[in-house]
Formats: C-alpha cells, structure tokens, sequence
C-alpha cells in the first residue's frame, strides 16, 4: 500500500496524463510525439501509472483522446480561421510546442498557478511554435474566470476553447457556469470538450474510483442527455468522434474490448449508438440550432 494517496490533487492528474504521451512518443509507431512528456511527468507520474489499478492497460482511451484532438485542433487552425486557441485546465500539456501551427496563433495556456510555474520551468529554454501565454488562474472562481474570458474574448476573433480531461471532474452545475460564460463571449465560436456518459462513469468507478476518492478528485459530469446538455448554454454539437470508432481507426484498441465491440454489432440499432456514444470527443459550436 501506498504511504500517500495515489492522487492528491487534481493537477497530478497531469503528471499522469503526461506519462501516457510519453508512453505513446515512444513506442514503436507513435500517433504523436510529445518530447516533453517524460519531463513534465516525471517520477510523480510514473508512481501515478504504477499505482493506479491497470494504469498502463488502460491508457489508450487518454491516447486516442490526445491523437484526436490534436487533429481537431489543427483542423480548426487551418481550417476554420481560428486565431487564438484557449487551453482551459491545460495543466501539462504542450501542444503550442509540438503541433503544426502558424507562428501568429494566440495560444492561452490557463490553470492554477502551481502547475504552470512547474510547467514554465520545465520547459524553460524551449521554444513554442506559436504565441503562448499563461494565465495563472483558478477557472472554478468566476470572476477570475469571467475575467479571462472577456480579455481573451476582446483580443481574439475566432477562438477555440479546449477543456481536456476537465469536466469529468466538476459538477454539472459548475459545467454549466462555464459553458455560459464561454457563451457570453461572441468570439468564442468553438469548444472542444471530452464527455463520458452515465456506464463509463459506473466502470471507471469500479477501476479508478476509490484512487480518486482518496485525493478528493472523484470523476463526477457524465451527462444522460450527451451534448445535448450544452444547448440551453447555446452550444450545439458540430462534430463527434467515438472514442471507441477512434481507437479502431487508430489501431489503439485493445483485442478484448475489439472482441467484444464485434459482439455488439449484433445488438440492436439503439444499443449500438449508445455504446458507439459511450465517450467521445466532441466539437461544439456556438449559435443556434442550423446556425
């Protein structure tokens, strides 16, 4: 037994993320290459991976998790005209270092201040591919939020808000707040988020719950109704890819979750969708319905 709690604290869910890029960096053919995982993980995130039940089996979906969204992301650049990119909960992730950007992105790094000041002197000496900054910053309190969102909204025109791997752990309430708040900013026309929905929460309870417990991170925001939470906030679902589908298209599924994605091809239509929409990352997009 551990003589500390796996997990103590919500940023040390980033040195555990991280080690899973550093694993995926370093295989034999990698989706991505993050040279700066290993480092930012460090031997806290290794102890992480070790520790937490299946740490290292279960490491594909935060891998594919990762492939996707970097491809959402330079899509959205390259393809949508963003111009400023807003990281939300970014803790240690260092796409503005290592993905296909051009030089005159905006890219706001924002988190709590402990993480980042780690993150800055890890990566001190490096140089982004783009504009960074780093908002030190607490999202939970709302005029520190609010505050952020209408300086980052004033200077951008088209800007992307990112949040992976945050809302799983918030309240739906708390989901909510943010999801207006981005709202109330014209500027922000995107949002790439993570979901999971009510079954995935039930198994990651039974692998990963009672270690998250401990450190007063349970995973909490799986929402019944998927994506179509966000639409009160006037957010609407533009583009959703299955985590499983993307697994499978990026040969990161492992044989027995393969096998048993054959066997439910023989369930019925409605089966199939809710397990094809068991998690996923999603683009959101803000206006109205058919806008």
């Amino acid at each position: 037994m551990a003589e500390h709690p796996t997990v103590n604290h919500i940023s040390d869910t980033a040195l555990w993320v991280a080690i899973y890029r550093a694993m995926e960096s370093e295989s034999a053919q990698p989706l991505f290459i993050d040279p700066y995982a290993r480092r930012l993980g460090g031997a806290r995130g290794e102890r992480i991976v070790r520790e937490m039940p299946h740490g290292e089996r279960f490491a594909w979906p935060m891998i594919v998790r990762t492939a996707v969204m970097d491809e959402l992301i330079v899509n959205a650049v390259n393809g949508r005209g963003v111009d400023t990119v807003l990281n939300l909960a970014a803790g240690l992730d260092a796409r503005p270092y290592r993905l296909d950007v051009p030089a005159t992105l905006q890219w706001v790094d924002a988190d709590l201040p402990d993480i980042l000041d780690y993150k800055e002197s890890q990566l001190a000496g490096e140089q982004p591919k783009c504009r960074l900054e780093l908002a030190r910053v607490d999202l939970i309190d709302g005029l520190q939020r609010r505050e952020l969102f209408e300086r980052v909204g004033a200077a951008g025109k088209n800007v992307l808000v990112i949040c992976e791997g945050l809302l799983v752990y918030l309240h739906s309430e708390q989901v909510r707040e943010i999801a207006n708040d981005l709202r109330a900013r014209p500027s922000f026309r995107w949002w790439l988020i993570d979901i999971a929905s009510p079954k995935l929460l039930v198994m990651l309870e039974k692998s990963w719950g009672a270690k998250l417990r401990e450190g007063g991170t349970p995973f909490r925001f799986a929402p019944a109704e998927g994506t179509a939470f966000f639409e009160p906030s006037g957010w609407y679902e533009q583009e959703f890819r299955s985590t499983g589908e993307e697994a499978r298209r990026l040969n990161r599924m492992p044989t027995a979750i393969r096998f048993f994605g054959l066997l439910g091809k023989l369930q019925s239509k409605e089966k199939q969708q809710q397990a094809r929409r068991m998690a996923g990352i999603v683009m959101l997009r803000s206006g109205e319905v058919g806008a």
